[in-house]
């Protein structure tokens, strides 16, 4: 595959593929060709399908019979370890051998192979989805920084062309989170947009599956297969599908924008501050009345979603607590399953209702505006020994510091995308912020999607993974 072909988007490639100036074999073969260059670094698959040649085989043959299924049709998609598979082991992280999971397709998995993707491997992560690092797995911008998580093999993977998608899990930022550190697309869907059945759980209430991508349009196709009603996941929404690749070059003329100062911009990094200021003005410049906001009850934010989490992991946990699996669990996690059997009931309920009071103060703000941008995290991609980080003259741990700004979106289940806007000094990517109303991600890609056209972050390709 040319070095003009591996950094195409799905997009690009889908036309070529249907038309059949593109082979799904030969896609296939490039990607485990990059992977077999370049991961023995980045650590970002944990295992690869041996059958993806044979499905990209048969891909080509249906398509030469009958045409593609649509745009996914032979193209390769890795999953986050945290999605059963029929063919493929899952492990969600751990390294506890007692701990097994179903040999069978989640429904997200499921709807991909229906729409003809080919199943490259499986991708790192931080265990059980707890974290934002995802040990062993590096970030391609530079190897000796976390590329986030908990889907840090998905971020690492894209950024690195070694896939044109994949799949992520996001309770508290573990799609945003890596997509931002790793200059990548990823989309938080509303809460119960995509079926989650099949997906080893982390906090019922919080848990939102989706995809990274290399741009806002392939987000688009991908949320266009996975969305929908899923019977395993009595959390899933059955409300209409809209197509979401309709509206997207449509001009954001005239949308209400909503940039909330508290929280958001309180403690962030002067280059990372100083990047997404010049994309509400580049959005102010296309028209879009933005206007400066606050939601009061953020403050209490974090309390509540760290009581909901932990005591929701722990509940999940609980067999492996009484059976002694969580000692083989890694210390951060460990540590984080057996504080949640300290939530208490008047905890948990007192962190709900500052869950209720935030999801108002949100509702209020997009009564009166179609679309909120803020940063996606306060701080680009940290060390992989650091352990605290220093922002807005206040040092915290890099843990509570990555996930401040993506959290809200978990807590209210209002969908959410972060999509690259830019480098700090060091040259590590930068990444804004978007949410938008429930179940308005047609409005959400729209508004990402203009502002990719008009900038060429997307295109940015890192130094290691670059002409390989």
């Amino acid at each position: 595959m040319t070095d003009a072909l591996w950094q195409r988007p799905i997009t690009d490639l889908a036309p070529r593929i249907a038309a059949r100036q593109l082979s799904s074999a030969e896609l296939v073969d490039a990607c485990l060709d990059r992977i077999e260059r370049l991961d023995g670094d980045l650590n970002s698959f944990v295992c690869l399908s041996p059958t993806a040649r044979d499905a990209a085989r048969a891909a080509d043959a249906e398509i030469a019979r009958t045409g593609p299924r649509g745009p996914l049709h032979g193209i390769p998609v890795a999953i986050k370890d945290n999605y059963t598979t029929a063919d493929l082991p899952t492990r969600a992280g751990t390294a506890v051998e007692a701990l097994t999971f179903p040999m069978e397709d989640s429904h997200c998995v499921a709807k991909l192979r229906a729409a003809g993707a080919v199943i490259l491997g499986k991708l790192a992560m931080h265990e059980f989805a707890w974290g934002t690092v995802t040990p062993r797995a590096r970030n391609p911008w530079d190897l000796a920084r976390v590329p986030g998580g908990s889907s840090g093999g998905s971020g690492a993977a894209l950024a690195a062309r070694l896939c044109p998608a994949a799949l992520g899990s996001d309770t508290g930022g573990s799609i945003r989170i890596p997509a931002a550190l790793c200059g990548v697309v990823g989309l938080k869907p509303t809460y119960g947009r995509i079926g989650r059945s099949g997906i080893v759980p982390h906090s019922w209430s919080l848990d939102h599956a989706g995809p990274l991508t290399r741009t806002v349009a392939d987000a688009a196709l991908m949320l266009q297969i996975l969305a929908g009603p899923d019977a395993g996941d009595p959390a899933a929404s059955s409300a209409p599908v809209p197509d979401y690749t309709a509206g997207l070059d449509q001009p954001v003329r005239g949308l209400r924008i909503a940039v909330i100062r508290n929280h958001f911009f309180d403690a962030v990094d002067a280059d990372i501050g100083a990047a997404v200021e010049d994309a509400i003005r580049f959005f102010a410049g296309q028209g879009c009345a933005v206007t400066d906001v606050t939601v009061p009850s953020l403050r209490y934010g974090l309390g509540a979603i760290y009581a909901i989490e932990l005591a929701s992991s722990t509940a999940y946990h609980d067999r492996s607590l009484a059976q002694g699996h969580v000692a083989g669990f890694a210390d951060d996690v460990r540590d984080l399953v057996e504080m949640g059997r300290f939530v208490t009931g008047p905890d948990y309920l007192r962190a709900e209702q500052v869950r209720a009071r935030i999801m108002a103060e949100m509702a209020a703000v997009l009564a009166e505006a179609d679309a909120i941008i803020t940063p996606a995290t306060p701080l680009t991609a940290w060390k992989t020994d650091s352990a605290t980080v220093t922002l807005g003259g206040r040092e915290e741990s890099v843990l509570a510091a990555s996930w401040r700004l993506t959290y809200p979106f978990n807590l209210t289940g209002l969908p959410a995308l972060a999509l690259p806007c830019g480098f700090d000094r060091a040259g590590l990517p930068i990444s804004l912020q978007i949410a938008a109303r429930p179940f308005a991600e047609t409005t959400l890609l729209r508004i990402a999607h203009q502002y990719e056209r008009a900038h060429d972050w997307c295109s940015r390709v890192p130094p290691s993974a670059n002409g390989i």
